[in-house]
């Protein structure tokens, strides 16, 4: 039998909300296949829609485990996910000059999305157990370690975005679980050193897109193009939008990776500036339930974990805004939920299955 504490506790704004902002994409994905578009285009809003459906499934899974279980596997899912990075670049399909992908059949699979929820598990892991230890040098290098293998090799397919999704992941849960902040200072002059190296790691479109965003106008057509037209979708929704359906910049081709990186000009250009607030509103709601379950979670390994799972949200979603309104360069981070991707889709639905999980942990245990 249910137990009403269950019914009672569960967070439905939390999976309202995420449902909401993953049917408010399936409709920008859906107004982006206009009639010039071809008809597969036209057709990924179903596909879209079976990777919500996939997504529940995930979150149900996430929410249903033992949390024991869940403890107890978290290195070796953090393994498995590093042989399936490895096997990406032995054996990866190409697209759009990376090579990120496993062919399963008719699907494909993103191995760097699932290290997200992976690299979490394992640092909450970790620093659960030893995280008094961080406050020394010398206990840093394994959490460090844990995200930087694979960050390079999320890095080697080329995907920047999830590389640095990935640090970003690592240094936050070091900083959670009690780093020093005379430490951040050092981090932060030790990669203002360090940036020689990390630009001397980078392809040539990456570094492109980097000196495209200092001045796009540089190379309208080229490296600044997707800065350029993304700004046009966004300014020329104003305040009220163009209306559902009306987004000429994406429908007539002009705003590249429209269902993907860059649905927020989409939605921008339709419903302007109030919707653009209607659609950050609804994420502030999410990243704030997520606080609320990480504040309140019964045991540290929980709170590290929930307070990753904010982080990445946070994160995944300034920077993605930021690079569709110009203020950021472009890296390829998509926007949780409502960016078209399927390995995406189902990563970001069992991490609301994990919180709800910690959520109903705290009063059922």
């Amino acid at each position: 039998m249910l137990d009403r504490r269950a019914i009672y506790h569960f967070d439905g704004t939390l999976v309202a909300t995420a449902l909401l902002l993953a049917l408010i994409g399936v409709a920008m994905i859906y107004s982006t296949g206009g009639e010039v578009a071809p008809a597969w285009r036209r057709a990924m809003y179903l596909r879209q829609l079976l990777w919500i459906v996939f997504g529940i499934g995930g979150l149900l899974l996430c929410l249903t485990v033992k949390w024991g279980t869940m403890v107890r596997l978290s290195y070796l899912l953090y393994g498995l996910n590093l042989l399936l990075l490895l096997l990406v670049l032995w054996l990866g399909k190409r697209g759009l000059g990376a090579q990120r992908w496993l062919a399963l059949g008719p699907l494909s699979l993103q191995p760097s999305e699932l290290m997200k929820i992976s690299l979490l598990l394992a640092l909450a892991k970790y620093l659960g157990e030893r995280g008094g230890e961080v406050r020394r040098p010398r206990g840093l290098v394994v959490p460090l370690l844990l995200a930087l293998v694979p960050s390079l090799l999320v890095l080697r397919q080329p995907d920047l975005g999830t590389a640095i999704v990935l640090l970003v992941l690592g240094l936050g849960m070091i900083f959670l679980s009690g780093l020093p902040w005379v430490y951040l200072f050092y981090s932060a002059l030790l990669g203002f050193v360090g940036l020689p190296f990390f630009w001397s790691l980078l392809r040539d479109y990456q570094r492109e897109r980097i000196v495209a965003f200092l001045n796009p106008s540089r190379d309208p057509l080229g490296s600044g193009y997707h800065i350029i037209q993304s700004r046009i979708a966004v300014g020329s929704g104003k305040l009220w939008g163009k209306g559902w359906m009306a987004a000429s910049q994406s429908q007539l081709n002009f705003l590249p990776e429209h269902h993907t990186d860059f649905i927020f000009a989409v939605s921008a250009e339709q419903f302007g500036f109030l919707g653009s607030v209607v659609i950050l509103l609804l994420y502030l709601v999410l990243i704030s339930r997520g606080l609320r379950i990480a504040n309140q979670a019964s045991d540290l390994f929980s709170g590290l974990l929930a307070g990753g799972i904010v982080i990445l949200f946070l994160f995944q979603v300034v920077v993605n805004v930021g690079m569709v309104s110009g203020l950021l360069p472009v890296v390829g981070i998509p926007l949780p939920l409502m960016s078209y991707g399927g390995t995406s889709m189902v990563v970001t639905m069992m991490a609301i299955g994990l919180l709800l999980n910690i959520r109903l942990r705290k009063y059922l245990y």
